[in-house]
């Protein structure tokens, strides 16, 4: 385990507050993350997929479509089982289950999932729309889009059209042709803090001065994404971070700034509210309706996600 250090650590206690709290976050990020998978209802029913793989492995349902495979597996084992090559399931962390959740994509709609590379939550929203309707999926590198593609057509969602462009630039294109969305999923670049469980490198990337930059940009990216959201439209913020200036301080930009307010948002696991200060700095009130979701609540990795509707 790659020991983080002392200014993540000093700041982690800061927003857990609760010295058993921090403990308990200290001791769950040294554990290996569970081997969770989603059911890909395109394909196939919950209740036939546990039947095919009940034979194999045992398994746990956490809620609708999320199920846990408790039996000891080999290395890749679930990668390569013929369920998961046939595109029956998607091998995809809870957490990261949560923010297409939040959006509610419904049949019919025009969806743009800005920054979509490899495809968990862009096939989860093609699923949930059960096909109908119209998702634009947008990476800006190609490795990660080839990898994006070949997902889609593993789950066969065949109401999605990618794109590779900058996110911003692709935003400030659509805005420009009157091409506007019903529902945007905008799961930002971000420092990876809460992912340390499976890629515990993160802690020897991390600085301030890089959280700072990505803030920056991730600034930018909600500011183009608002741009070409319909009134009424619901965006959906995501990171999976700790880190307030990558979470509530871009939400606290966006509400300065657009015509928007913050949606409270239900959750099948437990999450804790948005933080209103931090450092000093106090936020909007409203901002306790974005939610965190902390490593050791739901021995999970970490997210935050916020639910904008456009006035």
């Amino acid at each position: 385990m790659i020991e983080p250090k002392p200014e993540f650590l000093k700041r982690m206690k800061e927003l857990l507050k609760d010295e058993n709290d921090f403990q308990n976050y200290l001791s769950i990020i040294k554990k290996p993350t569970r081997n969770i998978i989603r059911v890909n209802t395109i394909k196939i029913s919950e209740q036939e997929l546990i039947k095919k793989i009940e034979k194999k492995w045992k398994i746990d349902k956490i809620f609708e479509n999320a199920l846990e495979i408790k039996s000891d597996l080999l290395p890749g084992a679930l990668g390569k089982a013929v369920e998961h090559q046939l595109g029956l399931y998607y091998i995809q962390e809870l957490s990261s289950m949560l923010p297409p959740l939040a959006l509610e994509p419904r049949e019919g709609e025009a969806i743009l999932d800005l920054c979509a590379a490899p495809g968990s939550k862009t096939t989860q929203i093609s699923m949930l729309m059960q096909n109908k309707g119209t998702i634009i999926a947008n990476d800006i590198r190609i490795d990660r889009l080839k990898a994006l593609q070949t997902n889609l057509d593993r789950c066969g969602c065949t109401n999605v059209i990618t794109t590779k462009m900058n996110g911003i630039n692709l935003c400030s294109n659509l805005e420009k042709k009157n091409i506007l969305f019903d529902k945007i999923l905008l799961d930002a670049p971000c420092s990876g803090e809460g992912i340390v469980r499976s890629d515990p490198n993160v802690l020897l990337m991390w600085n301030l001065n890089m959280i700072k930059k990505i803030a920056s940009e991730q600034r930018k990216l909600i500011s183009a994404a608002l741009s070409c959201l319909k009134r009424g439209g619901i965006l959906v913020y995501s990171t999976c971070t700790h880190a307030p200036e990558e979470n509530e301080f871009i939400i606290e930009y966006a509400l300065k700034n657009f015509n928007i307010e913050l949606q409270e948002i239900k959750l099948p696991i437990k999450s804790r509210d948005g933080i209103v200060s931090w450092e000093g700095e106090k936020l909007n009130s409203e901002i306790k309706f974005c939610r965190r979701i902390y490593p050791q609540d739901n021995d999970s990795e970490g997210f935050f996600i916020a639910k904008l509707i456009k006035k």
